[in-house]
């Protein structure tokens, strides 16, 4: 390729493209299909990829920057699809009590959980829920995640469901990764609201969804469908109201027990469900007709010492599964995606293959942007990542150490690191 480029990677030991062909998710055996290509080069021109392909097919003198790979990977970049990192409030505290043996009941019940989480964040102003996200996207970057959803759910009452999502609009202005602003006022009834159910579900429907949707604060509506959370009748008006107000619609589905959560996210054409620890054969079958996305969420399990989602399960019945971190206070505080990478393949019986297209492509389309990003494809927007291993499999194997030295935003160079293990 001769036309000038504003960026080439060459002589890559792997790209790993996860090319799609057009098509928005991969199921099942699809997911071990990573378009492996050795000796490889990418070329970026005004953002985008224009060239994917041997490094003998592109030339690096009409580049304004050419970076040599030899002896590195070269992946799309990481999305997290699942996330709360708006917060303000770390529980390390009780952490510290469960490990000793306490309860989450009891935890709950002295004023832990996450209704301690609201009211540090109902206190904390805008600046300082800004500096704290800033601080755990840049974590999130250092990973390799390029695009991270992020959730409110932790105001749980007008005022400070509409400041999380007015911060986390603001964060799409202050940092490179782009932003996918997620209302979850139904996440919990908040002690405010104790003995006030269907109050505190009314002012969800009728004050907290019309301002956001006439805001235009959030793409999705997503509701925590669990035993001690919402019912399917709650979660179903909620979702019937944020559709007739444009808004899409996410899952909390199965999480804690069988509840009927990921069958609902069927019936609704959700674009992801979220959590399926204990997702029925039912479940299974309607999300795989809506072509709705099984987010797994290992990092949840391992803090909590609970057993891993069965995704060798859904992916041999036909499902697209993706990864995110669920990064939160109370169930798993890590923005580390390429930790949830190596506990899926060591938990979670998950093949390498299988877990790249989980975090890339499948990743972008539980958030509805895989025809944008999620692989190495002409045309789609450059983000890539750089690794300094000799194949992809390292990444995931030489689990606990950040072999990342380059990401690449938007065809932009945002993070750069000299050296990193091997």
């Amino acid at each position: 390729m001769s036309e000038m480029m504003d960026l080439v990677f060459y002589n890559a030991d792997q790209i790993v493209t996860v090319a799609s062909n057009g098509a928005k998710r991969k199921h099942g055996t699809e997911m071990r299909d990573i378009g492996l290509i050795e000796d490889g080069a990418v070329g970026v021109r005004d953002g985008r990829i224009v060239y994917v392909g041997p490094s003998d097919g592109i030339d690096i003198a009409n580049a304004q920057r050419s970076i040599d790979a030899m002896g590195k990977t070269i992946l799309p970049g990481f999305v997290d699809s699942h996330t709360h990192l708006v917060f303000a409030g770390a529980r390390e505290g009780e952490f510290a009590r469960r490990i000793a043996g306490a309860t989450y009941a009891e935890i709950a019940a002295s004023g832990g959980g996450i209704n301690s989480t609201v009211r540090a964040t109902r206190e904390a102003g805008k600046i300082a829920l800004t500096e704290y996200a800033l601080h755990r996207l840049d974590s999130c970057l250092a990973f390799g995640s390029t695009t991270v959803e992020i959730k409110s759910g932790y105001g749980l009452d007008v005022e400070n469901e509409i400041k999380m999502l007015e911060v986390i609009n603001e964060l799409r202005d202050l940092h490179v990764i782009d932003i996918v602003p997620t209302f979850l006022g139904a996440h919990t009834i908040p002690f405010d609201y104790k003995d006030r159910r269907d109050e505190y579900v009314r002012l969800v429907l009728e004050e907290m969804l019309p301002v956001v949707a006439q805001r235009r604060l959030a793409e999705y509506c997503d509701v925590f469908v669990e035993k001690g959370a919402f019912t399917l009748d709650e979660a179903r008006n909620i979702f019937a109201r944020a559709r007739e107000l444009g808004m899409k619609v996410r899952v909390h589905a199965d999480q804690i027990t069988g509840g009927g959560g990921a069958e609902l996210a069927g019936d609704m054409f959700a674009a992801s469900a979220d959590h399926l620890d204990h997702i029925s054969e039912e479940g299974i079958a309607r999300m795989r007709d809506s072509g709705t996305v099984a987010t797994l969420l290992p990092g949840v399990s391992l803090f909590l010492g609970e057993d891993f989602p069965d995704a060798r399960r859904l992916i041999d019945t036909g499902l697209a599964v993706a990864l995110a971190t669920d990064v939160n206070p109370g169930s798993c505080m890590s923005e580390n995606i390429q930790l949830m990478m190596s506990l899926a393949a060591m938990r979670m019986r998950m093949t390498m293959e299988e877990i790249i297209t989980a975090v890339t492509l499948n990743a972008a389309a539980a958030l509805d942007r895989s025809d944008r990003i999620g692989s190495i494809e002409v045309g789609k927007e450059a983000d890539l990542l750089m690794f300094n291993t000799p194949n992809y499999q390292r990444v995931i194997y030489h689990y606990g150490v950040n072999h990342l030295t380059t990401v690449v935003k938007s065809g932009r160079v945002v993070m750069e690191k000299q050296y990193a293990n091997a």
